[in-house]
């Protein structure tokens, strides 16, 4: 940490390239030490083997990470064919090799299409979803398999980019709780050969892109102000809410937890706003009255 500045307040969202080969926690606690923050939480794990956008959430931010869970996710992936591993990656070891097919794009693309749209997945062992309280990937790494049930999630689009020698280059649009390693497993299978992760990386998560993402050397380049520049607004994922405007004395009563009487032709939940301040997340209620629900403090 640098001893010049002691741990701060900071309230922010950063968009961080994750480089290859640590865990979404290290690259958060090396992004914490560098702005030398206080508290600071990440929006959805990548593997050590993938890179790409990992939000950053700091301090009132991370109130709005649980929404950017729920955020459909891009990703670039290498398939390697004609090996399994235990992992669903080249991390793991290999449990089995299988000659490659000749496959035409034709034939991959009618394969592809078969996992277009809703589907159900069963989730890899190796995750952090929890199984009679203990996780997935620890009863793994104990040589333990368990049977899971299979999730329902959607796949946006699933596009061949690519497919080099032995391998599939892809992109895939999908919901939360994809299980990319999962997906490309299944597609091995389907194409006769096995399957498993070469390479990943997540090009976009929501309404935020690679493109505005930097990594932690360019971080380490920037002096403190330039730091803190590349924040984005807490309030920023919340854009398509609803917007309420409070004077000053209704700001006052809803930091107190009070509820207003408010004429909004608007119900459901919304922003609140005292002039450009963000002061939280409300709901307007069918009595007309407008609830706090989850109040932000950016001031400290």
């Amino acid at each position: 940490m640098n001893e010049r500045h002691p741990r701060r307040n900071i309230h922010g969202i950063l968009l961080l390239d994750k480089r290859l080969g640590i865990s979404s926690n290290r690259a958060l606690q090396e992004v914490k030490r560098l702005f030398n923050a206080n508290k600071a939480g990440h929006t959805g794990s990548l593997d050590p083997l993938a890179t790409g956008l990992l939000p950053i959430c700091f301090g009132e931010a991370t109130k709005v990470s649980g929404m950017m869970l729920d955020d459909d996710k891009r990703y670039q992936v290498i398939v390697q064919l004609g090996i399994r591993t235990d992992t669903g990656d080249l991390e793991g070891s290999i449990v089995e090799t299988r000659p490659v097919p000749e496959f035409t794009s034709e034939s991959v693309h009618g394969i592809l299409e078969k996992f277009t749209g809703v589907i159900d997945q069963i989730p890899p062992m190796y995750s952090a979803l929890k199984q009679n309280g203990k996780k997935l990937y620890e009863l793994a790494r104990d040589g333990i398999t368990v049977e899971r049930k299979a999730r329902r999630i959607t796949i946006f689009e699933l596009k061949l980019l690519a497919a080099p020698k032995d391998t599939l280059e892809l992109e895939v649009h999908c919901s939360k709780g994809t299980y990319i390693r999962s997906l490309a497993e299944d597609i091995g299978q389907e194409l006769g050969c096995g399957a498993t992760v070469k390479e990943l990386r997540r090009i976009q998560a929501g309404q935020f892109r690679i493109e505005q993402a930097k990594s932690l050397e360019q971080l380490q380049e920037l002096d403190d102000p330039q730091l803190l520049a590349t924040l984005i607004a807490v309030d920023f994922p919340l854009q398509t809410m609803p917007t309420v405007y409070l004077n000053e004395q209704q700001a006052a009563s809803t930091r107190q937890g009070q509820c207003l009487a408010l004429a909004e032709n608007v119900l459901g939940p919304v922003r609140m706003y005292h002039e450009a301040e963000f002061l939280g997340l409300g709901e307007m209620r069918l009595d007309g009255k407008l609830a706090p629900k989850k109040l932000f403090n950016l001031n400290d």
